[in-house]
């Protein structure tokens, strides 16, 4: 299976253009979260994105909410998307498992749609072992360093990652961190960024 992997679009719509292209010679595309920036733009992006015909998994990041994102896929009638938060799908035999929101809760205030750390391990307790984790966070100290040398992922995802053992986690949210591409425990972890990078499965 040949999958692109993005995150973090930001209402770039020229981004997402360049997303339908690449996803046409694809056999799945994932959105690691943050099509709008700060609840706005949400609509429009999905609207740009929703003539995509393969299976395409989306999570919520921490700039659009759960039910946000699935109004906007549902007025745009994206057929082919699946809206992912504590749930999962097969597609080509293949299991798929999706968080959203910013865990830990950010900084950022009222506009950011953020979880807690207990309520992410809550939503990833259902996860398949083996699958393919889309999480818009980072899993702590993988992918989630910041320009200051921080490291700010979630302690959740990297449990998950010992516990579950998913072939490949892909995030975002950290932008200092895209292009992270690296294996830990046999879970490759990619922070996509908007550049995205096509991986076979």
């Amino acid at each position: 299976m040949r999958i692109l992997l993005v995150s973090d679009l930001h209402r770039d719509l020229p981004a997402a253009w360049a997303v339908c292209d690449r996803a046409a010679e694809c056999d799945a595309l994932v959105i690691a979260g943050d099509l709008a920036t700060m609840r706005r733009g949400h609509a429009e992006m999905v609207e740009s994105l929703s003539s995509i015909t393969v299976p395409t998994i989306l999570v919520p990041g921490n700039n659009e909410s759960l039910q946000e994102l699935q109004d906007a896929v549902a007025a745009a009638n994206w057929s082919s998307a699946h809206v992912l938060h504590g749930t999962g799908v097969e597609i080509e035999g293949r299991q798929f498992f999706g968080l959203g929101g910013g865990v830990p809760i950010t900084p950022f205030g009222d506009w950011s749609w953020d979880l807690s750390e207990d309520d992410a391990r809550a939503l990833l307790e259902t996860c398949p072992p083996n699958a393919v984790l889309v999480s818009h966070s980072p899993p702590k100290g993988l992918g989630d360093r910041t320009s200051m040398g921080v490291h700010v992922g979630s302690d959740a995802v990297l449990e998950t990652i010992h516990a579950k053992h998913p072939r490949l986690v892909v995030c975002g949210h950290i932008h200092d961190s895209w292009g992270f591409d690296e294996t830990v425990d046999g879970t490759r972890v990619i922070n996509a960024g908007p550049r995205g990078v096509v991986v076979e499965l």
